[in-house]
């Protein structure tokens, strides 16, 4: 049974690479890509190898433990990045639940990501080439701490699906997250104490991870090079104890799964109206832009996006810490993008119910336009607000007009590239009632590289007032200002109706395949 599910696995890959060249394309940057990394960490362990045990030890639990940090908080913070096979697919099928983990995580490594990770993992032995017992416990520990990060890394998932079944949980878990991630710069602060990072602070670090799940099996092979057998005995007992407990828990939450499938709690019908579309004009460009305006209030994946905007400053304050309020004041025209670029994902959220926009004969440059207001009415206050709430704090109240005119110039020229982009490309992503943790089939080189080249794009056509403004604040001219404010409306106006009406031909033509490829992905 797991060589059956190994050849599942395969399967989906193959049948990933038929969908269109692009596919084909990008597994094969992807193969390049990491062949490229693993001659630098194959190499790199071998130079690591010639100096002392305290070095080597470093760098491998280094290594291997930024290798399960990843597995195990990756796909919590990045759906369908991996490609597994959905447990929940197998709940009428009678497979004994050990037998269907064990198939499950050998399949997980079916895979660029899963084969540069084992790769990866097992380069790390060769950092012992110097010491033959050290070299064998190496191989050991790094195959045991392989197996903590793809069982730990499912046990994780599997455990807070439940816990953000529902919308809040969902939103909380959005919060938390980016919480964490501005509390880096902070934390690394504290840690160092005010002292320039060197080698003594990564072995501080390491001398932490090798006590935790994160280190322990990598950093075995150390003891045994300095002959403390004992020490690296009781390394491994740590990375076996947890590999056993992860065990213990995914086998008990995909037996829950199995009986009890999670759904993502969907918002219930509210009685007495038709709501905000009751509010909207009885037209085409109404109904559109009322729909999606129900999306953006109560659609957990949109109050996702935009939880992100008022964290903008903080990350950036973090990342300048110590330094001038230059890169704060560029939160408006970071947050700009983001919600403009939002419209992007507007018909894979659709998912199958983009059919009403096809059978009701919607003009593309109507869909485009609605969607559009849609985001702005949410997006253009917050942009503005954050705007105004870092210049102000930054003591940069006369670069308001020009943050504006940049974030402006941002915004409109993102919404034009989003209007296009996504009448040529869907992306798989969580549908509606779907367990939020459940990876998605179909993510391929050719959505990263559509997106990649919308950026660049947007980038280039909105640098005319986004330059301007940079000019104007850092002469603290008040005139040049006000003319990038104006400029960044007018430009950014141009290329939002270039975006929209290019976009809205597309749409006319491209419709029913994007229907078609939108409900393959469900």
């Amino acid at each position: 049974m797991v060589a059956h599910l190994v050849r599942l696995k395969l399967a989906l890959v193959a049948n990933g690479l038929r969908r269109s060249v692009w596919q084909v394309v990008g597994f094969a940057f992807a193969v390049l890509y990491g062949l490229g990394i693993l001659v630098i960490v194959v190499a790199g362990m071998v130079a690591v190898g010639t100096q002392d045990v305290e070095l080597q030890r470093t760098v491998t639990v280094l290594v291997g433990s930024a290798l399960v940090v990843g597995w195990w908080f990756i796909p919590l913070l990045a759906f369908g990045v991996d490609a597994t096979l959905d447990p929940e697919r197998f709940a009428t099928f009678a497979i004994g639940r050990r037998t269907l983990v064990v198939g499950l995580a050998v399949a997980a490594l079916v895979g660029v990501p899963g084969v540069l990770s084992t790769v990866a993992a097992l380069s790390t032995s060769l950092a012992w080439f110097q010491h033959p017992a050290a070299l064998l416990v190496g191989v050991l520990g790094a195959a045991l701490g392989l197996a903590v990060a793809v069982v730990g890394g499912r046990a994780v998932v599997a455990l807070a699906a439940p816990l953000v079944a529902r919308r809040r949980g969902r939103e909380l878990m959005a919060v938390v997250t980016l919480l964490l991630i501005v509390s880096v710069g902070p934390t690394l602060s504290t840690f160092t104490n005010g002292r320039e990072i060197s080698r003594e602070t990564f072995d501080d670090l390491v001398g932490v991870l090798a006590w935790t799940p994160f280190g322990a099996a990598w950093a075995a092979p150390a003891d045994v090079a300095a002959g403390d057998l004992g020490l690296a005995a009781v390394r491994l007992v740590i990375a076996a104890a947890t590999l056993a407990l992860a065990l213990r828990l995914w086998e008990g939450a995909l037996a829950r799964t199995l009986v009890q499938p999670v759904r993502a709690a969907a918002g219930g019908t509210r009685p007495g109206g038709l709501g905000v579309l009751s509010r909207v004009p009885a037209t085409p460009l109404g109904a559109v832009a009322g729909r999606c305006l129900v999306y953006w209030f109560r659609d957990p994946r949109y109050a996702v996006a935009l939880a992100i905007v008022p964290f903008t400053p903080v990350i950036l304050w973090v990342v300048s810490r110590g330094g001038s309020n230059d890169l704060v004041l560029a939160s408006g025209v970071l947050a700009a993008f983001v919600v403009g670029w939002g419209v992007s994902a507007d018909v894979s959220y659709d998912g199958s119910a983009f059919w009403m926009h096809v059978s009701a004969g919607v003009r593309g440059v109507v869909d485009r336009l609605g969607r559009v207001i849609a985001s702005g009415v949410v997006g253009v206050p917050l942009v503005v607000l954050v705007v105004v709430v870092t210049a102000v704090l930054a003591d940069r109240a006369d670069a308001v007009p020009a943050l504006l005119g940049a974030a402006a110039g941002v915004m409109l020229t993102s919404y034009g590239g989003a209007s296009i982009v996504s009448a040529l490309f869907v992306q798989p992503v969580q549908q509606p009632g779907e367990n939020p943790f459940q990876t998605k089939q179909g993510a391929s080189m050719s959505t990263v590289l559509s997106q990649t080249a919308g950026w660049l794009l947007v980038l280039v056509a909105a640098s005319p007032p986004a330059l301007l403004a940079w000019f104007a604040i850092s002469r603290a001219s008040a005139v040049l200002g006000w003319v990038a404010l104006v400029l960044g409306v007018v430009l950014g106006a141009v290329w939002l109706t270039v975006g929209v009406r290019v976009g809205g031909r597309l749409l006319d033509r491209r419709a029913p395949v994007l229907l078609q490829r939108v409900i393959a992905f469900e």
